[in-house]
């Protein structure tokens, strides 16, 4: 999420850096990273946003975090195992002294606890993603404008006080009508704590939003965007039950909050 030139990024999935560095947003941009929850498939490359934001700054630069509860043990487990690269870093480099800083703020499953506050607002509430616990949604305001990044979650309260007359709101989602086709039982196991396109429209619906992004797809959408599985479908079944703008964008896409 950018705010007049101040970056904020929402977990740290897989190839991030890689997509922040093709958007132009380098790791020393970053005014703080928010963590929504601590799967794997959304801090594994945290070890690559810690020590790259560490490494390119000049001076070095703390990396200020935001998430629920353990995320303070995960980034502490990650410095452990960050360990040797860390020391090799500082012995080969005579400006760099020590390790790279950390600052950590864990939310406390608050409704609507406000965790920053200095020209952007940033407000936590706790979401259902069980067993996953705890687990949080961020809603980012500034300037009158407002988004709100879900995260992996069912429908529930602290996603309707987040999303609640939100311009845009950000969901991750899977398709159940596909899912529940392939014979395969653990696939069918991501069902019970993720939303469907039809599950977010709703929670869109309902809470006023102005445009609703489907992101974290599952499965990808195919290919051809008239094809089975394709953008146009996914599109078609939140449209059953939103009337607003519906997005599915591509990597690198900028939507713009509030215009």
């Amino acid at each position: 999420v950018g705010v007049d030139g101040r970056w904020f990024l929402i977990d740290a999935g897989r190839g991030c850096l890689m997509r922040l560095a093709a958007a132009g947003v380098g790791p020393t941009l970053l005014e703080r990273l928010l963590v929504t929850h601590l799967h794997s498939d959304h801090v594994t490359d945290l070890n690559d946003v810690i020590t790259t934001r560490w490494i390119t700054g000049f001076p070095p630069l703390p990396l200020p975090v935001v998430g629920p509860q353990g995320t303070q043990r995960f980034v502490d487990d990650t410095l452990r195992m960050l360990g040797p690269d860390i020391g090799w870093r500082v012995a080969h480099h005579d400006d760099v002294v020590a390790g790279p800083e950390v600052h950590v703020t864990e939310t406390t499953g608050v409704m609507g606890e406000v965790v920053v506050d200095d020209g952007v607002r940033i407000i936590a509430a706790p979401t259902d993603h069980r067993p996953v616990h705890p687990t949080v949604a961020y809603r980012v305001e500034a300037d009158g404008r407002s988004v709100v990044l879900a995260g992996d979650t069912v429908p529930c309260e602290g996603l309707d006080h987040l999303c609640a007359g939100a311009d845009v709101y950000v969901q991750t989602v899977v398709r159940d009508d596909v899912i529940r086709n392939v014979p395969v039982p653990r696939l069918h196991d991501v069902l019970d704590y993720h939303s469907t396109v039809a599950d977010a429209a709703r929670t869109a619906a309902r809470s006023g939003v102005g445009t609703l992004v489907l992101n974290h797809c599952v499965p990808t959408p195919g290919p051809d965007p008239d094809g089975p599985n394709g953008r146009n479908e996914w599109l078609a079944l939140a449209s059953e039950h939103f009337d607003g703008e519906v997005l599915l964008p591509d990597d690198l896409d900028r939507i713009p909050v509030g215009t």
